[in-house]
């Protein structure tokens, strides 16, 4: 199974709340009107967090920058994403509630990247941005289908809620490349399902072979 530097994953919740629902497509409106501000949040951090990455490595080191992310460039990713969480409806959990509660955004550091090459991947990474920005028109469409869903019955489809958690993962996983967490280029790839779940079968324990004829089984 491949591993990255960053790992998301959250759970779908068994029903959801139409209030939040309600809350959520006003908030979505106010903010397309507003000169479609989501997009603008998500192009300002594209920019923003390998910026604050390479001053921080500049300042610290590399290897202190990885080892303090937790307090720092990884928790504000965290927020980052409980935002994205909320809105997208993966979750009824307001974004100003700890996301360590409800949502996996672990990280294991790949490599250690200087303050130039973090700068770089605003270049580099362009490829996977205008990816995500073609499937995030579907993912706004699969929000407002989701989002009649609840309001009608307080759940949504599992592959809804897959698609929409794929995304995000995807989005971590750039995002971890353009924080500096990792040397290797993020893949394309929307893995829809929970994470470690190929993991699980792979660790399982072979079937037992039984004995061939003549041979004597040991206690």
């Amino acid at each position: 199974m491949a591993t990255y530097a960053v790992i998301y994953d959250i759970e779908q919740q068994p029903t959801y709340n139409r209030v939040h629902v309600v809350i959520r497509i006003a908030i979505l409106i106010l903010l397309s009107i507003i000169a479609g501000a989501v997009g603008w949040i998500f192009g300002i951090a594209y920019l923003a967090v390998p910026v604050l990455a390479a001053i921080l490595i500049a300042q610290k080191g590399s290897r202190r920058y990885l080892d303090e992310a937790e307090g720092n460039m990884l928790m504000w990713l965290r927020y980052l994403f409980a935002f994205y969480a909320y809105l997208g409806l993966l979750t009824d959990k307001l974004p100003n509630e700890d996301p360590k509660t409800y949502m996996r955004m672990d990280l294991q550091p790949e490599g250690e990247s200087s303050a130039g090459a973090v700068l770089l991947r605003i270049i580099l990474a362009i490829p996977h941005a205008i990816v995500l920005g073609l499937l995030g028109i579907v993912a706004v469409i699969l929000v407002i289908v989701a989002a009649i869903m609840v309001l009608i019955q307080e759940k949504y489809p599992q592959g809804i809620f897959d698609f929409l958690r794929g995304y995000a993962r995807w989005n971590a996983r750039m995002y971890g490349y353009l924080a500096g967490f990792s040397d290797k280029y993020p893949p394309f790839a929307l893995d829809t399902g929970p994470e470690g779940g190929t993991a699980a079968m792979v660790s399982a324990p072979p079937p037992e072979v039984p004995p061939a004829a003549g041979q004597s089984q040991q206690p």
